[in-house]
């Protein structure tokens, strides 16, 4: 049994306990939080140093971690108007540190944060003719701000971007490994700021060449340096330029039309001249517009006769898709006339559309493979369309060895003149 003092010892133990407890769920209460936050608030308005605002961060951080083990009440989730004290807190909380983030710095890290955006767009920005004068003027005010600041004299080799940007580039370094304070040293931590952001406006602010519409890009390039003033007035004048630069047998400005200019006539005659004309230049510009499975591309790409389209253009008579899109693409690939074609090509002789049929017969002679001899002697034997027939007879004629013309050798009397006509020229 126990004497009265051990009862008397456990009684003290769990009043202390039960006095314990009341003092946690007080301190933990959402008034007791509140009161808290003032506290932190009054001592944020009077925070002078990066210390005084480092305490009060601290302060704030106890707070959120009691208030995250606090059992405050829940709001009654059927009454729309019920207070929702951890919410409330938590919305004060997070007040406080914005004007807390907001009341510290400037830092040098800052300027060196907006230098850093300064250099990338003076070197990634095209600048126009009256636009660069204004970024050489932009970076050497901003270089005079450094040197009366922090007694650092910088300045650029020339006017070309990269040397500019080296300039910016060295004050960031020297502002990097300086011992600027935020406290002891705001005041210039501060004209440094503001100075790198009225650089960074400037450089905004001056004319780049996206700036420009198509045609100022164009004039600013010489593109219309061709036209006579006459013909310069004549409209479209990009249209006569073309024109022009077609008679001197010049590709690359009539590539930068056709990529430049997206108006639907300009397109079309632009094709039209490169289809004319031919250019190996202007490969990867059609080759762009014949995967959008447009015919005139793929006609041009057949004159261009490069290798490297053949991959692209069999995908376009797998199937029995657009008849007018095979018929032009077999033509641009006997064109071609790569030996890779010869099988996929070979295959379209037994496609339904007997247009189709002819196109893949002609493609096999201009491609002059021998392989393609007894398919088309096959064709030129059992084809009910005697277009498809004459085709493959053309074929073999084009293909010219002594297989290919004694085939033809049996046809001379055919019932089709067109046969007859293709058959009589191997005799």
């Amino acid at each position: 049994m126990s004497n009265g003092d051990d009862e008397a010892a456990d009684e003290e133990a769990a009043n202390e306990e039960a006095d314990a407890g009341e003092a946690e769920e007080t301190a933990l209460s959402a008034d007791t939080l509140d009161q808290r936050l003032d506290d932190a608030e009054e001592a944020l308005e009077a925070a002078e140093t990066e210390a005084d605002l480092d305490e009060v961060e601290e302060d704030l951080n106890e707070i959120e971690s009691d208030l995250d083990a606090a059992d405050l009440p829940e709001p009654d989730e059927d009454d729309e108007d019920a207070e929702d004290p951890a919410a409330e807190l938590e919305d004060r909380i997070a007040d406080l540190r914005d004007q807390l983030a907001d009341q510290r710095g400037p830092y040098a890290d800052d300027v060196v944060a907006v230098l850093e955006e300064a250099q990338s767009t003076i070197t990634d920005t095209r600048w126009t003719e009256d636009g660069r004068p204004d970024v050489v003027a932009a970076v050497d005010s901003y270089l005079k701000t450094v040197e009366s600041e922090i007694d650092t004299a910088i300045s650029a080799e020339s006017g070309d971007s990269e040397d500019l940007a080296d300039a910016v580039d060295q004050v960031a370094q020297v502002i990097e490994g300086s011992a600027l304070d935020p406290d002891e040293d705001e005041e210039t931590i501060a004209a440094l700021l503001e100075a790198a952001e009225t650089l960074q406006d400037d450089l905004e602010a001056a004319e780049e060449w996206d700036d420009l519409t198509v045609r100022q890009q164009l004039d600013a390039e010489g593109f219309y340096d061709v036209l006579e003033s006459e013909n310069r007035k004549d409209f479209p004048a990009e249209w006569n330029a073309v024109k022009v630069y077609e008679e001197l047998g010049e590709v690359e400005p009539i590539v930068k039309a056709l990529e430049t200019f997206d108006s639907d006539f300009m397109e079309e005659n632009v094709l039209d001249t490169l289809w004319r004309m031919g250019p190996e230049e202007a490969y990867d510009a059609v080759h762009q517009r014949a995967q959008k499975r447009n015919k005139r591309p793929v006609q041009i790409l057949g004159k261009i006769a490069d290798d490297d389209a053949t991959e692209t253009l069999h995908d376009f008579i797998d199937g029995d898709g657009d008849a007018a899109l095979q018929k032009v693409t077999l033509r641009a690939l006997g064109e071609i006339g790569s030996e890779e074609s010869v099988q996929p090509v070979a295959q379209r002789l037994d496609a339904d559309n007997y247009e189709i049929r002819s196109a893949a017969a002609r493609s096999l002679g201009l491609l002059g493979d021998t392989r393609a001899i007894e398919p088309l002697a096959d064709v030129l034997d059992d084809d009910e369309a005697n277009e498809v027939r004459a085709s493959a007879a053309w074929a073999l004629n084009q293909i010219g060895t002594e297989r290919a013309l004694d085939v033809l050798e049996g046809y001379t009397d055919d019932r089709a003149y067109l046969v007859q006509s293709e058959a009589e020229k191997a005799v």
